[in-house]
């Protein structure tokens, strides 16, 4: 007699060793786009920010670390040295990148976080990216990459439903 294991009772069912992928598939696709796009909206935000505050004085939030000093933020001497030596970056000069990148690196990981101007921002912070990967560090193809997949997807999908973007939308008959 050709005995079944218990824990398969039936070949064909549902617990059926080979319908164990297609239900682990089934389970990840419930995984809701909002908050696959809220994670990567405050990621990606995350890194461009504590980017930023690297370049400023005055002001210094980080909720991770519970670092908060409020004052008026001013442009590091450490941003201009970086922008002069380091980063060189060809056809603006550092007394501009400086704090264009500094206001960047604050202004558009808020938009990001509140999911406001969402595809715009991403948009703005995916030209940053590509800027630092020819111009600045162009070995840092994995890093910027992931950066890159990441404003990528927010540009097609959008910041999901947790956003003002999302808000703003449904009050306007967007959606």
């Amino acid at each position: 007699m050709n005995a079944m294991p218990e824990t398969f009772p039936h070949r064909n069912g549902p617990t059926a060793p080979h319908a164990l992928p297609h239900r682990a598939l089934a389970l990840l696709s419930r995984i809701p786009d909002s908050l696959i796009a809220f994670v990567a909206r405050f990621s990606i935000a995350a890194v461009f920010w504590k980017s930023g505050q690297t370049k400023i004085e005055g002001l210094a939030i980080d909720l991770v670390s519970g670092e908060f000093r409020l004052g008026l933020p001013s442009l590091s001497d450490n941003a201009l040295f970086l922008f002069r030596e380091e980063y060189r970056l060809p056809l603006i000069p550092p007394e501009i990148a400086a704090p264009l990148a500094a206001t960047a690196e604050h202004v558009f990981p808020l938009l990001l976080l509140v999911g406001l101007a969402t595809r715009l921002s991403a948009a703005a912070l995916l030209m940053m990216t590509l800027t630092i990967q020819l111009f600045v560090y162009p070995d840092a193809y994995p890093t910027h990459g992931t950066w890159a997949a990441v404003l990528l997807y927010l540009m097609a999908h959008g910041p999901g439903r947790v956003s003002l973007d999302h808000w703003i939308a449904r009050r306007c008959g967007g959606h």
